[in-house]
């Protein structure tokens, strides 16, 4: 579709490890670039292994914060309110996505950042599996507040606020045992945190997090003939 690969090499991304003659000669490093309306690039998204795809929903909430519209979770009590969903709610092999947290503390209400001392952290944290490789949770930057009934400046969270996880799934070997029965898959987690308000630290709490994901295998149909790149093998 991009004849003699003009716009790959325009973009520095043209695979050069394929020999010449091969039927993939002229295929980039796959990834996605975001470009702005003067032809800048203004960021780009590229795995270390071909294999692995960053999903198009996680993609537009790095960038514009857009909601995926998937299915969402809520947590409610007297300190909070918490949405959790992913960007998609369907899974492949390899496919990069991200599981979001959004919040919204009541008022006065306020939650320790990860780097406090001496006080609970707010933590985000899911449980190992063979089925995926978890990244490290984004943790927005919070502000420091001044508690008077303590005499302390702590950073905190107040309001509203996001927190982020992107997992990478495992490949299509890994995944087929799930892939040959229910095709689902549950990505389980933990959140510990703890609310004060102006005056009083309450009671730390815990709440599970489970995210459901089904899965699809890879979609292996070839292109339209009209623009599959032939070879001399093919009939």
């Amino acid at each position: 579709a991009d004849e003699k690969s003009k716009a790959i090499r325009d973009f520095g991304v043209l695979n050069t490890a394929v020999p010449a003659g091969n039927m993939w000669q002229g295929v980039p490093y796959p990834g996605t670039f975001i470009v702005d309306a003067k032809g800048v690039v203004k960021s780009k998204y590229f795995e270390n292994r071909y294999q692995d795809r960053y999903s198009t929903p996680a993609i537009l909430l790095k960038e514009y914060g857009s909601v995926a519209g998937t299915k969402e979770t809520a947590i409610r009590n007297e300190y909070m309110e918490l949405r959790y969903y992913a960007t998609s709610d369907v899974g492949r092999p390899n496919l990069r996505l991200t599981l979001v947290g959004d919040f919204q503390l009541g008022p006065k209400m306020h939650v320790y950042t990860p780097e406090v001392k001496n006080y609970i952290p707010i933590k985000w944290e899911l449980e190992p599996s063979a089925n995926y490789v978890a990244k490290d949770v984004v943790y927005p930057k919070g502000k420091m507040l001044l508690l008077p009934a303590i005499k302390e400046i702590v950073p905190v969270y107040e309001e509203k606020f996001r927190l982020t996880q992107d997992i990478v799934l495992a490949s299509e070997s890994i995944l087929k045992p799930i892939l040959d029965g229910d095709k689902v898959l549950k990505v389980r987690g933990k959140l510990r945190y703890q609310a004060c308000d102006d005056k009083i630290c309450y009671l730390p709490q815990s709440a599970p997090l489970e995210f459901t994901l089904k899965l699809e295998p890879l979609d292996r149909q070839r292109v339209d003939e009209k623009i599959q790149h032939k070879t001399k093998t093919d009939k």
